[in-house]
């Protein structure tokens, strides 16, 4: 439910106590959304792939304890 309302995987990761987003992933394929509410993720490891997510339109959400920084854009 706290993910339906924010669209906030890290804060649900977070709330849950998950270490691994993949573990709140799961959780998150148990919700339904509108046509409006979906997003397209992608993860940067580098400089090069964070720079053309965002001229692709993408926005940064975060950055994992791995260095792995989190886009999203709606679909």
């Amino acid at each position: 439910m706290e993910y339906h309302k924010t669209k906030d995987i890290i804060r649900v990761m977070r709330i849950l106590g998950h270490k691994n987003i993949k573990n709140t992933l799961v959780y998150t394929q148990l919700v339904e959304f509108d046509e409006d509410d979906q997003y397209v993720c992608k993860v940067a490891t580098t400089t090069k792939e964070a720079t053309e997510l965002v001229t692709a339109g993408f926005e940064y959400v975060c950055t994992m304890d791995d260095g792995a920084r989190l886009f999203r854009k709606r679909a």
